[in-house]
């Protein structure tokens, strides 16, 4: 019988895991770049940066599937090893309807794959207005006060506090987030994460930041009291021989200082047909 084909691990997945078993042996599990910069070293894994960013369950090493955990970032250069896969990624829901899209393949519509692109392509084919408020696409004779505004991708720094079910409560102070993309309507804000492929789960904290960051400007900003919801939409494109399919769903937090109380919304996908 032929031996079974044993699955090598990355160095990646390598640098976890060492990481892991430093964490489990000091019955500590919080860790800093610093102690992930010195493994990689030691492994030989050139980006550092890019070993405690795992946007979906199927990036999580074996080790950290065995064991049930994940790891979440918790501001200032550190990290956690978080016992419970399930309070950190959010498996996407079955698809609820699907519309066929006419629409028209303008010049720059497929020129590159990045979730901006992406994100711009929904956008502009007014997927993502007519997903959040059920609004026509025809927009020529519409008062333009009346339509949703778009705020494009930006970066910025605030400080969060908030729980994390009843593990942990997390402080995180001048931490980077970045916003893909923002839609509003009548006090109403969408924001959107966008991502190529056929993922089955994502990383709550993608969606959660932006969400917070809003949720926290009603509360202290200008903004105060002028906003009545936000909708975390994630948006994904399958690519297909024929057409492209958008397909969309919607969540808020049942406890917007809580980040394991995401409540999904609506799902819906879109058969791009085009029409050109």
């Amino acid at each position: 019988m032929a031996d079974k084909k044993i699955k090598r691990e990355s160095k990646k997945d390598q640098v976890i895991e060492e990481l892991f078993k430093i964490c489990k042996k000091k019955n500590n599990f919080e860790f800093h770049n610093d102690l992930v910069k010195d493994i990689c070293k030691k492994i030989g894994f050139g980006n550092p940066f890019d070993v405690t960013k795992l946007d979906n369950k199927t990036k999580l090493p074996d080790i950290l599937v065995k064991n049930n955990y994940a790891i979440i970032h918790i501001g200032s250069g550190s990290h956690k090893f978080i016992k419970g896969i399930e309070k950190v990624f959010h498996d996407f829901e079955p698809v609820q309807k699907t519309v066929g899209w006419n629409y028209k393949k303008s010049l720059l519509n497929q020129y590159n794959s990045s979730e901006s692109n992406i994100l711009s392509v929904a956008n502009n084919q007014r997927i993502l207005h007519h997903f959040l408020f059920g609004q026509d696409t025809e927009f020529e004779d519409v008062d333009i006060t009346k339509r949703p505004k778009t705020y494009f991708p930006h970066r910025t720094k605030t400080s969060f506090e908030y729980n994390f079910g009843k593990d942990a409560k997390l402080e995180m102070k001048n931490i980077q987030i970045e916003v893909d993309l923002t839609i509003e309507f009548q006090g109403t804000i969408g924001v959107f994460e966008g991502k190529n492929g056929k993922p089955d789960s994502f990383s709550i904290y993608q969606i959660y930041h932006p969400f917070l960051y809003y949720y926290n400007a009603n509360k202290k900003t200008e903004l105060k009291g002028k906003i009545k919801d936000i909708y975390c939409v994630y948006v994904v494109r399958e690519k297909g021989k024929t057409y492209d399919t958008i397909k969309l769903w919607a969540y808020t937090f049942k406890n917007p200082l809580d980040i394991t109380s995401i409540k999904f919304i609506k799902s819906c996908s879109y058969k791009l047909i085009n029409q050109n």
